[in-house]
């Protein structure tokens, strides 16, 4: 049986879901990594048109936004003291 496609409202969810994410890093570099590797996957994989192809594309971005929520709790319990210099605000 083939795995259908995801729908658009799917897809869009699970971008603003990492995005979400993201924002939950305190170090702004590890933050900003992450937001721009989202949207470069995401531009990168918009061409997909075979549904097999997306959907694996798909469940590969569930993986990594996975990952990214463990990784955004491992961050937070060792926080720098010091902000980066992007971070303070003149």
């Amino acid at each position: 049986m083939a795995i259908p496609a995801p729908s658009r409202s799917e897809i869009l969810a699970l971008f603003r879901s990492l995005l979400r994410t993201a924002r939950q890093y305190t170090d702004y570099n590890v933050r900003e990594y992450t937001k721009r590797r989202t949207s470069d996957a995401f531009r990168r994989n918009s061409l997909i048109s075979d549904p097999a192809a997306a959907a694996a594309a798909f469940s590969d971005g569930k993986s990594q936004l996975e990952v990214a929520r463990r990784q955004a709790v491992v961050y937070s319990l060792y926080t720098p003291k010091v902000k980066s210099i992007m971070e303070i605000h003149t």
